[in-house]
């Protein structure tokens, strides 16, 4: 464990993990709440679900989709096209050397935005709240990204 010490502040990798653990869950919450959406508005997008509704029209009508199932479907992919890059660019920046301060400025800036990003999505709350959700967390990325190359390039 002392060698660890000495290539990464454990203070810097344990709020990495904890806001990484948030998001994760979040980003995991949205799963059951898609099947749990899809089994309430009676709209599945595969014939062997509609098919357990009965057979003939009762299966025909739930074979559909739903502005609302559609809708956390399209959070949930944004969540994964935003979060699973952030959580390796976050790992990776958490072994520069970087500040514990400035490492959760990152940390709770992304998660924040990505919790708003979130509410906004369900809510809906009318735009420029999501966009706002959503740039904050692309930028946090990106300023991570940017300190990675920065010192990578000071090292060679």
């Amino acid at each position: 464990m002392t060698k660890l010490n000495e290539i990464v502040d454990m203070d810097v990798l344990r709020a990495y993990t904890f806001h990484a653990v948030i998001v994760i869950i979040k980003m995991m919450l949205l799963s059951p709440l898609t099947g749990y959406l899809r089994v309430k508005k009676q709209a599945f997008a595969n014939p062997e679900d509609a098919a357990a509704l009965g057979k003939g029209e009762a299966g025909k009508k739930a074979l559909r989709t739903d502005p609302d199932v559609e809708r956390v479907r399209r959070l949930h992919l944004n969540d994964l096209e935003n979060i699973i890059p952030y959580l390796f660019i976050a790992f990776f920046y958490s072994f520069t050397g970087v500040s514990e301060t400035t490492a959760l400025l990152h940390y709770r800036l992304f998660t924040a935005a990505r919790l708003f990003h979130t509410i906004a999505y369900l809510a809906p709350l009318p735009q420029p709240c999501r966009g706002l959700g959503f740039g904050v967390g692309l930028f946090v990325t990106f300023s991570m990204i940017f300190q990675l190359l920065w010192n990578g390039l000071n090292l060679l």
